[in-house]
């Protein structure tokens, strides 16, 4: 069913998306969102289905692989600002402190359900900067760990899961045991899995004056610790593609994403379920998360009519965004994951506890995505013993604030 489901939503997609350059009429709400995946056509049947209603704006779905670059063209020249975006929480700090964003007090006076109470605390605080609410969040996706239920079995290992933390001791413990060509975990999103363990051991990627601190013990420590599973044979090898080997039935645990699960499910004999990503601690897990958010750019334009709309719009994503849920993501909205239609959904898993909801992570930092990018430059490296891991580290750290010098200048 899901299958057919997944073909029709494709087809609706190529239909649907409008051109980057059509940018609505008064009575249109002109949405840009950057979902180019399977999740953009799931999005693009929930926009039909509002449009359905015959509200007083409909809304127009503008779908774009560059979305940034083009929303910050058209913040420079003032021309064609969409009437609302969805972007992900690191984006937040950034745009707000270029004063490119509204705040959403004006969609909370016309749609008081639009409040904290009503979602995730994770997703709502996350679009909270400096005080201001500038977002309404839609979901939290980020990273979760996969397993081989059939593999587990084989190697004796289901009672790693029993108390929802899988610990790299207990990958450990199987060193010496796997059939050639098998392994315990992939490294699929491994700056992640590093970035989520960092806060298991009480570290952070910034101090309290707002620079980087990719250099620490706590980050040591986790590499040394994932470089154990490399040394001991039990992670995918190097270059390759351990997504691939887990979908095959060779690895018994895959930390990707939660989008990942429908993927997944359209592999044959693939028996898996879902957990949180393996821990350096067996007193901590964390899934280091983000969240698709719904945001007003700045734009002198757009109307006090057009924002109870929009408010209106997403007042009825918090009620009817269920088939969000087809996409693999963790909805957002309280009336959606509460539901007993949403338990039917892998991951709800994730809000199936407050320690559960509370262990999606998602990192505030003004600078996140150049942490992510200095640690991806080196991290492999580091773990499959290429480089030194106090060397790695010193270049991860000075990358990261030249990164954060040049943007400054």
């Amino acid at each position: 069913m899901r299958k057919t489901r997944k073909g029709y939503l494709t087809a609706l997609l190529l239909a649907n998306t409008t051109l980057l350059s059509a940018c609505g009429n008064a009575n249109t709400i002109t949405f840009w969102n950057p979902l180019t995946g399977d999740d953009g056509a799931y999005m693009e049947a929930l926009v039909e289905s509002y449009n359905e209603t015959d509200p007083e704006f409909p809304v127009e779905s503008v779908i774009t692989s560059d979305m940034y670059t083009k929303i910050y063209t058209v913040m420079n020249t003032g021309k064609d600002i969409p009437d609302l975006t969805l972007i992900h929480a690191d984006r937040v700090p950034q745009f707000a402190d270029l004063n490119m964003l509204e705040s959403v007090d004006m969609l909370t006076a016309a749609e008081p359900d639009l409040n904290a109470d009503n979602y995730l605390e994770t997703a709502w605080n996350a679009g909270n900067y400096e005080d201001v609410q500038y977002t309404i969040p839609l979901d939290i996706h980020g990273n979760v760990m996969y397993y081989n239920i059939d593999l587990l079995e084989k190697y004796d290992a289901t009672g790693f899961l029993d108390d929802n933390v899988v610990t790299i001791d207990e990958m450990n413990s199987l060193a010496g045991q796997l059939e050639e060509g098998d392994y315990v975990v992939n490294n699929a999103l491994i700056e992640w899995v590093a970035l989520g363990n960092v806060v298991n051991l009480g570290g952070d990627i910034s101090d309290a004056d707002g620079n980087p601190t990719l250099n620490t013990p706590e980050m040591k420590e986790v590499v040394e610790n994932l470089k154990s599973l490399a040394d001991n044979g039990l992670l995918t090898p190097y270059g390759e593609d351990g997504y691939a080997i887990f979908q095959a039935g060779n690895v018994l645990f895959s930390t990707d994403g939660t989008w990942t699960v429908t993927a997944h499910a359209s592999v044959e004999g693939l028996n898996f379920g879902l957990t949180n990503i393996y821990s350096v601690t067996e007193d901590k897990f964390t899934n280091r998360s983000s969240s698709h958010m719904f945001a007003l750019l700045n734009n002198e334009e757009r109307t006090d009519e057009k924002e109870v709309g929009i408010a209106a719009f997403l007042d009825w994503m918090r009620v009817n965004s269920l088939e969000w849920a087809e996409a693999g993501q963790i909805v957002a909205s309280s009336e959606v994951f509460e539901s007993e239609a949403y338990q039917e959904y892998p991951q709800s898993f994730f809000t199936s506890s407050e320690e559960e909801k509370e262990a999606s992570y998602i990192f505030e930092y003004k600078y996140y995505s150049y942490i992510e990018q200095a640690l991806g430059t080196v991290l492999n490296d580091m773990i499959y013993g290429n480089i030194d891991i106090d060397e790695g580290l010193q270049q991860a750290q000075k990358q990261v604030e030249d990164l954060i010098a040049e943007s400054a200048s």
